[in-house]
């Protein structure tokens, strides 16, 4: 699943300019009118990275993705977005014969709390996977899995560079039979370097309860992750991305119908371009 909107923090900002001119024993203060907000805007991003991963585990099998999206931004803080990207986790993990891309659909609201440092993002999202057939039969047994469509509601909380966040399923996650009411809880910051660089660091746990096999006290699928992300601003919509992830996702449990774990430690590049 791609990644959702928190990463896109909200902020209004207002500023004066004054200049400030003496002459002939005369002083003049010139003020800039503000520009207007806009009602609206889109925006729009494209994008390849080298091995496409959600919260630590591969989505890809640690094959490139190219993926896109579109987001619909409001004066008053409401928006909407979309994103895609080809997977092979449906029929490499959930034994899926159909279920080859991921489409998104999300949308919530943003808004400060009490000033331009703190701020908070609530919403919904769906991450759809047409046409797959998870669960339905295929390279395992039919009823082993649901269908991988899921549903969440999520929260944010932004403060100066960091970000607190919490997702919850709605219905099961990722075709994870009985697994209604997955959480995972994200906390980030985006550390300006100056010159264009950013570093994120992230920690982030996933719950998903009742997932018996092989551990029977039913968390088999809850595991923590980690990341370092360097992103390089290079003007114009162009950003490139090196991560380095990880996780301590149980390799009995996070691995394909090929026995390929799917939350090993891996080092990604991306580019992407925004307009």
């Amino acid at each position: 699943m791609t990644s959702n909107p928190s990463k896109n923090t909200f902020q209004h900002s207002l500023s004066k300019v004054a200049l400030s001119v003496a002459a002939l024993g005369f002083s003049l203060t010139v003020h800039a009118e503000e520009a207007p907000v806009p009602d609206y805007s889109l925006a729009y991003h494209v994008g390849v990275i080298s091995d496409y991963r959600v919260r630590g585990i591969a989505q890809t099998s640690g094959d490139p993705a190219v993926q896109g999206g579109i987001d619909l931004t409001t004066k008053s803080g409401l928006y909407l977005g979309t994103a895609a990207s080809n997977v092979k986790w449906v029929k490499a993990f959930n034994g899926a014969t159909k279920g080859s891309y991921e489409l998104d659909l999300y949308g919530g609201y943003r808004a400060q709390i009490t000033d331009t440092n703190f701020s908070y993002d609530v919403g919904v999202i769906t991450y759809q996977y047409p046409g797959n057939n998870s669960g339905v039969g295929g390279r395992l047994p039919a009823g082993t899995f649901g269908n991988a469509s899921t549903v969440e509601v999520y929260g944010d909380l932004i403060y100066k560079i960091y970000t607190l966040k919490y997702n919850r399923s709605v219905g099961n996650f990722l075709g994870n039979l009985n697994s209604s009411g997955s959480q995972y809880f994200d906390l980030s910051a985006a550390v300006d370097l100056t010159h264009g660089f950013t570093l994120t660091p992230h920690i982030g746990h996933q719950f998903i309860p009742n997932q018996t096999f092989p551990n029977p006290s039913g968390n088999s699928g809850d595991y923590t992750d980690l990341s370092l992300t360097l992103a390089k601003d290079f003007g114009n919509g162009l950003v490139g991305t090196v991560a380095a992830t990880t996780t301590n996702a149980k390799r009995i449990f996070y691995k394909d119908t090929d026995s390929k774990y799917l939350g090993n430690d891996a080092f990604v590049v991306g580019l992407s371009y925004g307009f």
